[in-house]
């Protein structure tokens, strides 16, 4: 029999997201959050190439991109719902980490490896997270999907792409439970 470790197990049969319009402060300090990265790098990273990079996004950051959301938003004639929700995300939020794909020249890695790595990154962020104690969500929106503004405010370079913005704070309510997936029938056999 192998190694079981009930208590990981546990946690991840009953993990659960946390709004974040429910996060608040206090948030995790810096030696946490360095903590909780240190932990998401954990992730399978086939040809450890570390095709991902983050940006931490403190409250004064947060405050500037809800403001830049909102003007590039009405720049590229965006419905003005999207654009006041995306704002929403940023303006309301005390600390989050944006996971930055940062693809790797490779012979060996095809690209889309590399993109599953970030995702991987940004699950482990969020289950370090929730583990910790903390809040935490992840999200992403037009604005994250938009060239022009991930390279404009994040400064991220042409070939880089957001895989996702993980919200860290305190839980003010705990979210209700919701339907989960039907796992028999999204399961194929295959003995043969």
């Amino acid at each position: 029999m192998p190694d079981r470790n009930p208590a990981a197990l546990a946690f991840l049969q009953t993990r659960r997201s946390r709004p974040a319009k429910t996060l608040t402060a206090p948030v995790p300090d810096r030696p946490t959050v360095e903590m909780l990265l240190q932990t998401a790098s954990r992730s399978p990273d086939h040809g450890k190439l570390e095709p991902w990079r983050f940006i931490v996004l403190e409250r004064g950051a947060l405050v500037r991109l809800a403001q830049a959301v909102s003007a590039h938003g009405a720049d590229r004639h965006i419905d003005q719902d999207k654009i006041d929700k995306m704002a929403q995300q940023f303006a309301m939020a005390n600390l989050a980490v944006v996971v930055v794909e940062s693809p790797k020249i490779s012979d060996k890695i095809p690209a889309v490896e590399q993109t599953y790595a970030a995702g991987g990154v940004c699950l482990a962020l969020l289950n370090a997270a929730l583990a910790s104690g903390w809040g935490a969500n992840w999200l992403s929106g037009w604005a994250s999907h938009d060239a022009d503004f991930v390279q404009e405010n994040l400064g991220l370079s042409p070939k880089e792409r957001v895989a996702g913005i993980v919200h860290l704070g305190t839980e003010t309510a705990t979210p209700p439970g919701r339907p989960r997936p039907d796992t028999p029938a999204l399961t194929t056999w295959m003995a043969q």
